[in-house]
Order: C-alpha cells, then sequence, then structure tokens
C-alpha cells in the first residue's frame, strides 16, 4: 500500500462493538461479466476465503459468466436485484418503476449487512460504492472500502454525481484505488485527504503466466491482438487507421479486436473502407490462446486505469504497444511501447518496431514478464487488502 494514513478514519454512525480479528468481508460489485474489475473481485474473494475469511459477493444487478469461477471456493453470492434507471423524458411511469425497484434493492442491501454483520465492506464501481456508503452506515458495519478502477472522466460536468460522490465518499473510511493514475485524479476530483487512499495494483494468478495453446486462426499475415470493449474511448478508430497507415508501408497484418460494444458497426465499416485485415470476435473467454497467437498486443486507449489485458500480454511475455494514458504507463515504463493517444502515426511506428525489430520485441516482453512477476502477483494483491482491512477495523475498534 502507499499512502495508508495514519490519522482516525471516517466514523460510521452507531457504537456496534467491533470484533478485532479479521473474519468477514463482504465485497460489492454491479454484476460478474468479463470485464477486468469483475475480474479482480473475483479473485480477490478466492484470495479472502484462502485466508480463512468468510467472505459474501454482493451483486447490485445480476448474475454473470465469472460466477462459474467461483464454483466450489466458498463464497457466498447475493444478488440485490437493482436493474438501473429509465431516463425520466424518456419513459416517466418506467423510470417510477424502476426507482421502487432501486430503494427495495437498497434495503435489501441494508437488511443484509444487519444480518450477515460484514466487519468489512468493500464496494467497486461508482453504482455500488455510492449506495454502499449509507447502507454501511445504517447497517452498522465497523468498516466501509470503495475501490476506484478507473479515471473519473465520465463524471467531469456532471455535478450531481460529482456531489453524491464526495458525500458518500465522506461516509466511506477508506478508498483503495488500482493505480497512481486513479487515486491522483480522485485526489484533484473528489477532494480526498492523501491518509484517505492508497493504491494496490491489480493482480495475476498463476495461470494467468502459463502460455496457452496458441488459436487457430486463418491467415499467414502477422497478427497484432487488441482486447477491449468497442466502445469509443478505447481509441480503436486509430488503431484501425494504424494498421492502414502500416499496409500502405508494405507491412499486411491481421489486427484481431476480442471485446464488444457500441462502436462495432462504425469499425466495421471503416475496416472496410480502409481495406484492412480485421476479425472482430466478440466476447471471448479463450483470450489466453490469442494471446498465445499474437506477435505484438495493442491498447490503443484514449483513457485508462489499470489495464488487465496489457497485464495479461505481459505476464506470457508477448511485446506491447500502448497509449501513455492512466496507469498504462505504471506498467510498460521501461519494458513496453508507450505512444501518445490518438496519434496513429505514432501507433503505426510503434507497431512496426515491434513486428520487424524481433530482438527488441523479445526483449521487451521478457522484461515485462518478469516484471509482471515481481509486481504483479495475486497473492501479493490479496494480502495488501487483508493488511488494509486489518488496519482499519483495529482503528475502528481503538475509537
Amino acid at each position: 500500500m502507499t499512502g495508508c494514513r495514519d490519522t482516525e478514519p471516517a466514523k460510521i454512525a452507531g457504537n456496534a462493538a467491533t470484533d478485532t480479528e479479521l473474519s468477514r468481508v463482504s465485497l460489492m460489485i454491479g454484476q460478474l461479466g468479463l470485464g477486468g474489475a469483475e475480474k479482480q473481485v473475483v479473485m480477490l474473494a478466492r484470495g479472502l476465503v484462502a485466508h480463512g475469511i468468510e467472505t459474501t459477493l454482493l451483486l447490485l444487478s445480476g448474475r454473470g459468466p465469472r460466477e462459474e469461477e467461483l464454483a466450489g471456493s466458498g463464497v457466498t453470492i447475493v444478488s440485490l436485484g437493482y436493474r438501473g434507471i429509465t431516463r425520466p423524458w424518456v419513459d416517466l411511469r418506467r423510470t417510477l418503476s424502476d426507482t421502487a425497484a432501486a430503494l427495495r434493492a437498497f434495503a435489501r442491501l441494508v437488511a443484509h449487512l444487519r444480518r450477515a454483520r460484514p466487519q468489512v465492506l468493500h464496494a467497486f464501481l461508482f453504482h455500488c460504492y455510492i449506495a454502499a456508503a449509507p447502507a454501511a452506515r445504517l447497517a452498522r458495519v465497523p468498516v466501509c472500502v470503495a475501490g476506484r478502477r478507473s479515471l473519473g472522466t465520465f463524471k467531469e460536468g456532471r455535478r450531481a454525481q460529482l456531489a453524491v460522490e464526495r458525500v458518500t465518499t465522506g461516509m466511506t473510511d477508506f478508498v483503495v484505488a488500482n493505480a497512481h493514475a486513479v487515486a491522483e485524479e480522485a485526489l484533484r476530483q473528489e477532494g480526498l485527504p492523501r491518509d484517505k487512499i492508497a493504491v494496490i495494483h491489480n493482480g495475476m494468478e498463476e495461470r494467468d503466466f502459463r502460455v496457452a495453446a496458441p488459436a487457430h486462426l486463418a491467415t499467414d499475415l502477422p497478427v497484432v491482438l487488441c482486447v477491449a470493449n468497442l466502445r469509443t474511448y478505447k481509441g480503436h478508430e486509430y488503431l484501425l487507421d494504424a494498421m492502414c497507415r502500416l499496409q500502405q508501408r508494405g507491412h499486411r497484418c491481421t489486427l484481431v479486436l476480442i471485446g464488444e460494444g457500441p462502436q462495432r458497426p462504425d469499425l466495421e465499416r471503416q475496416a472496410q473502407r480502409l481495406g484492412i485485415d480485421v476479425r472482430l470476435l466478440g466476447h471471448r473467454t479463450d483470450v489466453p490462446a490469442f494471446l498465445a497467437r499474437a506477435d505484438v498486443v495493442v491498447l490503443p486507449s484514449l483513457e485508462e486505469g489499470l489495464s488487465n489485458a496489457v497485464m495479461e500480454a505481459m505476464a506470457i511475455g508477448r511485446p506491447v504497444v500502448a497509449t501513455s494514458v492512466g496507469g498504462t504507463p505504471e506498467l510498460l515504463r521501461d519494458h513496453g511501447v508507450l505512444v501518445p493517444p490518438a496519434d496513429p502515426g505514432a501507433l503505426a511506428d510503434g507497431l512496426q518496431w515491434m513486428l520487424t525489430d524481433h530482438a527488441a520485441a523479445a526483449r521487451l516482453g521478457k522484461a515485462a514478464r518478469e516484471w509482471a512477476l515481481e509486481h504483479l502477483n495475486a497473492d501479493s494483491m490479496v494480502e495488501r487488502h487483508v493488511s488494509l482491512y486489518r488496519e482499519l477495523l483495529e482503528r475502528r475498534s481503538d475509537r
């Protein structure tokens, strides 16, 4: 951890007795989809159980494919049934119904916390941590922690969201960011005191460091792989332009895009217009096989927290070319290729270097793997969370 404060955490209402030995933790996230945050929460939940800590995973809206990864782990899963709220100018009746459903989900959360009596509630992502803080107060949970997993760009200019976040952060004992860039933005945007936030980087399990059998892909060209949701902020349009530039320079490649999202139709049209070989594979659960097949892994994001896709490529020694945004420089400095965002020329230059200078690509891939083995293992990530929870619980019991 970095930046752990020595002063007392924000008080949680009530005078309920606090157990001094950490034995019960609840984690909270929206659902168990294939995103990076969900992967880290599942990993943390399993690790807490391995430490002998009774662990409950609260799902705000629903389950998802990562639930299979918790089978037989001893983690208890509870779904709260929140559906989200329709914009009022679209359907007022539906909005009122959804608001009532959200209130019922909040009531179920409070009731569950009162029954389960966790010592620590750790909530991840915006909608969860703004619900978790007041629920923890009402249920007299001793320690409430909020997780920050990405930059707060989505809140810029949204005064209501920022106001709600500041209020709920005031009810929260501590904030954990997964990258120094994420922590710095939270400090700036939310006005957090420095002694109320720490950085614990994402972790990877032993299996993430094993090279899988390469996926079958019908192409004789070098393969460039990008694993990212097809959303504007991931910068795919600049990547496709970079691939076109590479082709014009005589370096034809096959670009494989794993992920799904609203930009898919636009990207399909752009690829056809540019005349480049792009394979859009949608959501996949066999990403390790495609990492093993790739010559280079690329992430062209315009903004980023701490990319699991970059970490997974580093873990098996693949050379990575990525934009220098968010927490990515923390991962790739001195063992990857960093380029400015929204710059297809620079992106093409970086890719060309890795595709043509095989010695440099191998050297950077090896250095990335060695760094990941030392700094990004799951055991270390879980241990640091356990140490933080214990520290906060002790401070609470001392008051």
